[in-house]
């Protein structure tokens, strides 16, 4: 999500939030209990609409090429009415037979379109290829159940001949500090570092071309096949870029974050007049001596390793005011147990504690013995009004209520602007505590010992106006589809939700404002590990303004019985999610189509993260079966 490569985007689109595969997680079957759904609501009965590899193994095929497929699949998909219904509903029939009752959750299925795979090139220029266009119509004409048209085109790379052109244009690409982001990998994926700084690039003009023609087409299909058009996906995942995409999610050094193009510097500067009105009145909240807006640069600079010319010019990843204390704890309890507490004091004063439910998949990998990836932990403290100078943080674990086990302790900086030494400020006694459990096994992650941190108030303005330029894009393209028939129809964002994460800075994706109601767009989230069926995605949402939402990505990243996944179900219907979508194999007559498989479809030959029986619980569901 070559030919291979679009669903190998969407294998990989789904990595990233893998990464919560990798670390982050799950805190058992506690969804929403205890909890008042009162934004719950009455609406359609949720949807489940499986994201089927279709495009590579059959729409983007060519008439008259080799293929591994069947004879009948391909004539089925490249013939003159070629399109993937027959594969659509050939895969969907292992779920639930065609025809038969739907029960609570009718099945439909998602069908991704990956934007700029719509483009040929021939002596004119790049124009949309009405072939590739046409299939997709027709896909939507000939099945009859209902879709989710998800509009994809992400960072992550389909191979698309369009897109090694639009690449070599630097207006196109996201810029850090250093420049243009050059393209990077994710694994065995290529990742095009896109830019959103700006809507006049030659990258917009094209994914604007590419939704007109596709809307424009499907337009033209009778008012009853557009009515199964159940929602529109907007782009997928739209968040701001760095470097080292595969590994630099994270906290560490040196920080480079998009995006620092000269329209995007400028944007910052009218973000910042429209904001404060008058320059002395940004001064006071900076501490700062500008004599105009047209002064400020955006924080690029690390005040350890870099001269500043002023100190306003400093970023890393705590530079807007809070650092994570995170880390994981594995202790041996008896089945159904409620998730330990992490108690965090700082000098000796309770600091605030957290629930050790969120998912480290590289601890499970490391300690396959623990049998749980739902070790993982995070609190994070908010240092702008601390004073300066050396502060003891230590943390416990509380076993049972009220008895408390030290886990370790840090010792950091907060540091003032010239970077004055720091000495120690006094510290209050500690709790008391008790001997460990024999099976207690942790690590503190975060803080490193001696961390400095430095607080700068410009850094959360950067902030907001990277997030700010999320939701302005979003807009922007929601927009266009507004200009088509499916302006009623429901639309959603396909974002991820980096807070379920332990190990990511959520500031890098600059994606929260994103989260929160956007108009007429509505909230789609991508959910794995404990998102899906615990606390950690419920009680955000409790909180928020959304009045309904839909799951564009979903893995639970364990395997799961009939029971336990009819009872999720029911939460997400009863919460208000409106559709909830995951990877499927496709399927030809029973028979696996070959393809590059996704890691995280749900397919009874995937024994990775308990897909096999996660599918046979969701057929389970779909054909009224008790196991």
């Amino acid at each position: 999500m070559t030919q291979r490569a679009t669903q190998r985007k969407v294998n990989i689109a789904i990595a990233i939030a893998a990464c919560g595969v990798l670390t982050a997680g799950g805190a058992g079957l506690v969804f929403l209990h205890g909890h008042d759904n009162t934004k719950a609501r009455a609406h359609a009965p949720l949807l489940l609409a499986p994201m089927i590899g279709v495009i590579d193994s059959c729409v983007l095929k060519q008439e008259g090429a080799p293929s591994q497929n069947p004879a009948d699949l391909q004539t089925a998909c490249t013939g003159p009415n070629g399109s993937a219904a027959a594969l659509v509903e050939s895969t969907l029939s292992q779920l639930q037979p065609h025809g038969s009752d739907p029960g609570p959750y009718p099945l439909g299925y998602t069908l991704p379109v990956p934007l700029l795979q719509l483009f040929r090139q021939d002596p004119q220029g790049w124009v949309i290829d009405s072939n590739i266009v046409a299939r997709l119509v027709r896909t939507v004409r000939d099945t009859d159940r209902p879709l989710i048209l998800y509009l994809f085109s992400t960072h992550f790379a389909t191979d698309a001949p369009l897109e090694k052109a639009l690449a070599q244009d630097p207006a196109n690409l996201a810029q850090t500090r250093d420049g243009p982001l050059a393209q990077g990998r994710y694994y065995d994926a290529a990742i095009n570092n896109w830019s959103f700084a700006s809507t006049q690039t030659e990258l917009t003009q094209r994914r604007v071309q590419a939704t007109q023609a596709l809307l424009g087409a499907m337009c033209h299909l009778p008012a009853n096949d557009i009515a199964k058009i159940k929602g529109v996906t907007l782009l997928g995942e739209l968040h701001h870029l760095f470097p080292g995409f595969e590994s630099g999610m994270g906290f560490g050094m040196p920080y480079r974050v998009t995006d620092y193009s000269p329209q995007s510097i400028a944007g910052f500067r009218q973000f910042l007049q429209k904001d404060f009105r008058r320059i002395e009145q940004l001064n006071r909240v900076l501490g700062s001596n500008y004599a105009s807006f047209e002064e400020v640069q955006p924080p690029s600079r690390d005040i350890r390793t870099e001269p500043l010319q002023r100190f306003t010019e400093h970023i890393d990843s705590f530079a807007h005011g809070s650092f994570p204390v995170a880390g994981w704890v594995y202790i041996k309890q008896p089945p159904g147990a409620a998730p330990a507490w992490v108690h965090v004091y700082r000098d000796g004063v309770f600091a605030g504690k957290t629930k050790v439910n969120q998912g480290r998949q590289d601890v499970l990998a490391a300690k396959p013995e623990f049998g749980d990836a739902n070790t993982g932990w995070r609190l994070d403290l908010d240092f702008r009004n601390l004073p300066t100078g050396l502060h003891r943080i230590d943390v416990f674990l509380e076993q049972r209520p009220g008895q408390l086990t030290p886990l370790g302790t840090r010792q950091i900086a907060i540091m003032d602007r010239q970077q004055s030494t720091p000495h120690l400020l006094p510290q209050k006694p500690l709790p008391p505590t008790t001997a460990p459990d024999p099976t207690l096994q942790a690590h503190i992650d975060m803080p490193t010992d001696q961390a400095a941190y430095y607080y700068n108030p410009l850094v959360p303005l950067w902030h907001a106006f990277r997030q700010q330029q999320v939701v302005d894009y979003l807009k922007f393209f929601n927009g266009v589809v507004n200009e088509s028939c499916l302006v009623g129809t429901p639309h959603y964002t396909h974002q991820i939700i980096p807070f379920t994460n332990p190990s990511w800075d959520a500031n890098k994706y600059a994606i929260q404002a994103s989260l929160q109601p956007m108009g007429d767009i509505r909230l789609g989230v991508s959910l794995y590990g404990d998102a899906t069926y615990g606390t950690t995605f419920s009680q955000w949402y409790q909180t928020a303004a959304h009045h309904g939402y839909g799951v564009t990505e979903f893995h639970p990243l364990r395997a799961m019985g009939t029971a336990a996944m009819q009872r999720m179900l029911e939460e997400h219907a009863k919460q208000g999610a409106e559709f909830l979508s995951f990877f499927v194999e496709p399927r030809w007559q029973g028979k696996l189509v070959a393809r590059d498989h996704n890691l995280f479809s749900l397919d009874p030959d995937n024994e990775k993260f308990g897909s096999d029986h996660l599918y046979r619980s969701m057929q389970n569901i779909m054909t009224h079966t008790r196991p």
